[in-house]
């Protein structure tokens, strides 16, 4: 580290030079170079400038960051890759755990071991080579400790439950330093609340989580013009109640920009994108989505019997780093005006500064409790609304006002508040992350963040505080 150039008080400095020389990794601080790229986030929306970045080689850096943290009174954020952002962790540390990535699977037990900064692409690429697959979402580029202890919605899901309900145990260091192992048997209120409770109440290092036998699926798009959207919407809501577990989809409302990057039918239109993924056989899938083919003309049709390892083609979520202001919420039901609402709101006609909107279909297994309980609340919503927005800078207020009157508008069919798997970088107020949780799950949460941090030195999250 280059000490002669680092900003920050010179005891900070000195202290921030001896810890440099302790760790595997680094320490970097605001004017050392390399400072920018490291903690360089794939959603920008919540920029960080912090005193000291700690990019971690191993579980012992970060033992020695969370305690040069505490010793400091420095607040701690923990970044992979940055797909889900909260606030900014100005004045405070953060460690990156992105050179914590190995994956170890186990096919004999059905599990995979899984380091913090390891991403779901690498999870399946190598359980795949057991012939098994695990919990994943849509993108392949996403945390995958981030994701599951966010719950985890994916694709195996409505056959499964939620990712979180999935994990076995968690490698932890504490507000004291300390590395734990949480699991049904071994510190286990600190276990439920990890698996739902986000990062609230330590760094986890890596995680123990259970897989699937499965290698292949039949699944993909179907892009319709979007000018009829309450009709495609009503034909897929009505779709959605004759679906077995196996299969499970989402719509997306999106509007594309006119642009080469783009498929040449989908530029600059109002898109309907059904997305499938169906475990069971490519004949049987032809049939049950043979009422989505009904609606009408598709631009493109990708539904094929796939391998496992070519699920993130279905959604194609973004890849490249931006501004995503994103928002969410739970619906218990889309009756007709729930439907028709959201449409006036968000449809071809509405003078709306959204990118895209998903309605995704919950239920089945996700309404269950896991054998292992765990934070995840209201379990009974039927699907998911998600909002999101890619505004240049002089946009940003217009964008975040309407994602917030699309959610007021839609509340008399809520349930819940923004949805945990979706929580977003303009949702970190108490009462909003309050909000994601049942009355009774939150004040459990805030008695266990009173156990383990009772200084509250992880806060630089949506933060639960301690009781």
């Amino acid at each position: 580290m280059n000490t002669s150039s680092v900003a920050g008080t010179p005891a900070l400095r000195e202290a921030a030079f001896d810890l440099d020389s302790r760790l595997r990794g680094d320490v970097l601080l605001p004017d050392t170079p390399g400072y920018a790229e490291a903690i360089a986030a794939h959603n920008q929306t919540a920029p960080h400038r912090v005193a000291v970045a700690v990019v971690a080689a191993d579980a012992g850096d970060v033992r020695d960051a969370v305690a040069f943290a505490a010793a400091h009174a420095l607040p701690v954020a923990v970044q992979a890759t940055g797909h889900g952002p909260s606030t900014t962790a100005d004045d405070g540390l953060l460690i990156v755990t992105r050179g914590l990535d190995g994956v170890t699977i186990d096919a004999a037990a059905r599990t995979a071991r899984v380091e913090a900064g390891a991403r779901w692409g690498k999870v399946v690429a190598a359980a795949a080579k057991e012939g098994l697959a695990p919990p994943n979402g849509s993108s392949p580029l996403v945390g995958a400790i981030g994701y599951a202890i966010g719950g985890g919605v994916g694709p195996l899901g409505r056959a499964n439950g939620y990712a979180a309900d999935h994990v076995r145990s968690f490698d932890v260091v504490t507000a004291d330093g300390v590395a734990l192992t949480a699991s049904a048997t071994s510190e286990p209120d600190l276990f439920w609340a990890l698996r739902g409770g986000k990062g609230n109440f330590g760094v986890i290092t890596a995680m123990e989580i259970g897989l699937f036998p499965v290698t292949r699926l039949y699944g993909g798009g179907l892009f319709f013009e979007g000018d009829n959207a309450a009709e495609i919407l009503r034909t897929y809501r009505d779709w959605t109640t004759t679906t077995p577990e196996e299969l499970a989809s989402s719509i997306a409302f999106i509007r594309f920009p006119d642009l080469d990057v783009f498929p040449e039918p989908l530029r600059g239109k109002y898109i309907a994108h059904i997305r499938v993924f169906y475990f069971g056989s490519a004949e049987d899938g032809e049939r049950l989505v043979t009422p989505l083919r009904a609606i009408g003309t598709r631009l493109i049709d990708t539904l094929a019997d796939l391998p496992y390892t070519e699920i993130g083609t279905i959604n194609n979520d973004p890849t490249e780093p931006g501004p995503y202001y994103e928002r969410s919420t739970l619906l218990r039901s889309l009756d007709d005006a729930a439907l028709d609402t959201l449409i006036d709101l968000i449809g071809p006609d509405a003078n709306s500064p959204l990118l895209a909107v998903e309605v995704r279909q919950l239920g089945g297994a996700f309404t269950r409790e896991p054998a292992t309980p765990n934070a995840i609340s209201f379990r009974d919503a039927a699907f998911s609304l998600f909002l999101a927005s890619v505004p240049t800078p002089d946009k940003v207020t217009e964008a975040v006002d309407y994602q917030t009157t699309v959610l007021s508008t839609m509340s008399p069919w809520t349930t819940g508040g923004p949805y945990l798997c979706f929580i977003g970088s303009h949702e970190t107020d108490e009462a909003t992350v309050r909000a994601a949780y049942e009355p009774a799950v939150y004040q459990r949460l805030r008695e266990v963040k009173r156990q383990y941090d009772p200084t509250n030195l992880f806060r630089v999250n949506h933060n639960i505080p301690p009781a």
